[in-house]
């Protein structure tokens, strides 16, 4: 089994910064992509941004300068530096990595969801 644990969500000023983690842990043989969704409420969920195995990432243009992803390799943990938070940053923040796991296919998992809040 695989498991996508994901922690740093809060309530920040706006201004402010927070840092997400994502841990996966299991029957874990390779870890592709890994990204950071959200989804405000009353909103579709939107893809902030991803990092590949080999480093390359991509954003959402209204996130561009703002926030940072990176990946620990060794440890499975993919971040989300967050700075200058804006209250329409408000949402919550999922993880998602394409995993080859114990059956030998790729497969998405997804984390449990972290609240992050921004206040005006």
């Amino acid at each position: 089994q695989v498991q996508l644990v994901e922690s740093g969500g809060g309530l920040v000023q706006a201004g402010g910064s927070l840092l997400l983690s994502c841990a996966a842990s299991g029957s874990i043989f390779s870890i592709n992509a890994m990204s950071w969704y959200r989804q405000a409420p009353g909103k579709q969920r939107e893809l902030v941004a991803t990092i590949t195995s080999g480093g390359r990432t991509n954003y959402v243009d209204s996130v561009k300068g703002r926030f940072t992803v990176s990946r620990d390799n060794a440890k499975n943990t993919v971040y989300l530096q967050m700075n200058s938070l804006k209250p329409e940053d408000t949402a919550v923040y999922s993880c998602n990595a394409v995993i080859r796991d114990h059956t030998w296919r790729w497969s998405d998992y997804w984390g449990q969801g972290t609240q992050v809040t921004v206040s005006s």
